[in-house]
């Protein structure tokens, strides 16, 4: 719950945790070092996507990664 209400300070809710938005590049890097601070890197996953063109797309992950990465939609 800290992590949600964490990234709504910086993105809009969209469904469960699924939050997205445009953030500066400033934003981002205190946004994580935020989440940092919060996560449990060994039992918490947060991923963030990045998305500069429809062509160029990726993927960050801090802690854990579950589940397999499937297909962005």
């Amino acid at each position: 719950m800290k992590v949600l209400k964490k990234c709504r300070q910086y993105l809009h809710w969209v469904q469960n945790s699924v939050l997205e938005g445009e953030i500066s590049e400033a934003s981002l890097k205190k946004l994580k070092m935020e989440l940092e601070r919060i996560i449990k890197k060994d039992e918490d996953s947060v991923i963030i996507y990045s998305l500069r063109t429809t062509k160029y797309s990726s993927r960050e992950i801090m802690g854990i990664e579950k589940g397999s990465p499937g297909n962005i939609l």
